[in-house]
């Protein structure tokens, strides 16, 4: 169980692995169909690129198969990391607050305790420093999608890295009429949109600028490997989104949310 949360994490990151091993881990069920679930892209003579193709079946995965049987077995194993929460929480703002302090969304398996009425849209913020800008943050996702978004209509969620991705946190944000995703422009972003959109549906939004190309100056963020370059520009040409694989093919770099507070 521990090698089989070892490959799913390096594929998470993109990262190169033995898929004919890696096959041969994982459950019969799903190896069967392991075609409709993964694509492996050669990228050395044992290692593979694997892009997820059925992102709900790869977060089932994660949760079902990958971890230990619970926190306390993973304490016991000498890593309590290895397992989730039974809980987790989300920091929103929302239109009434009494101070700039954000409020707070506590969601389990089960359920959610939510102290507010929900509007009828959600953005999803990313990073720590652009949510708490949530004002601009609002202004730059109503240009992107042609729309007007206000604390009025929309509440805005710190994603945290893939915090968001938690099974629990979505079943949350699926009751919101449309979700609108703020993330960094690079295969990690990507992944997490793809993963959401798996569950969500069309609901679920990528903001990015139709003028993409205005934005180029700011793809700073040098990739690890040209495999991760590789992976971005393969999941935005999967999701439909050239003109950002153009961006990704162009500047080799990637763009880290940050730069929009920049601009």
């Amino acid at each position: 169980m521990f090698r089989l949360k070892h490959y799913l994490e390096k594929i998470r990151r993109g990262q190169p692995i033995n898929y004919e091993t890696f096959l041969r881990r994982l459950p019969e069920a799903i190896r069967r169909k392991h075609r409709d679930v993964f694509r492996p892209e050669k990228v050395s003579s044992n290692g593979w690129v694997v892009h997820i193709l059925a992102p709900s079946v790869f977060a089932e995965l994660e949760e079902n198969f990958a971890a230990p049987l619970s926190r306390a077995h993973a304490a016991e194993q000498g890593d309590s990391h290895r397992h989730g929460t039974g809980h987790s929480f989300l920091l929103v703002y929302r239109e009434g607050l009494p101070s700039t302090r954000p409020d707070t969304v506590v969601v389990s398996k089960s359920a959610a305790d939510c102290g507010f009425r929900l509007k009828s849209s959600a953005l999803v913020v990313e990073n720590e420093e652009n949510f708490f800008e949530y004002q601009r943050m609002l202004a730059f996702a109503s240009a992107c999608e042609n729309t007007g978004l206000g604390l009025e209509n929309c509440d805005v969620v710190l994603g945290g890295g893939n915090r968001i991705t938690r099974r629990a946190c979505m079943a949350w944000l699926n009751r919101y009429e449309r979700v609108y995703c703020a993330f960094d422009y690079d295969a990690g972003g990507l992944q997490m949109f793809a993963t959401m959109a798996g569950y969500l549906g069309e609901k679920a939004s990528f903001v990015y600028p139709v003028d993409l190309e205005r934005w180029w100056s700011k793809f700073r963020k040098v990739p690890a490997s040209t495999e991760r370059v590789t992976r971005a520009i393969q999941l935005a040409e999967d999701l439909g989104f050239a003109s950002l694989a153009t961006a990704f093919r162009e500047t080799g770099k990637f763009m880290e949310q940050e730069m929009i507070l920049d601009d």
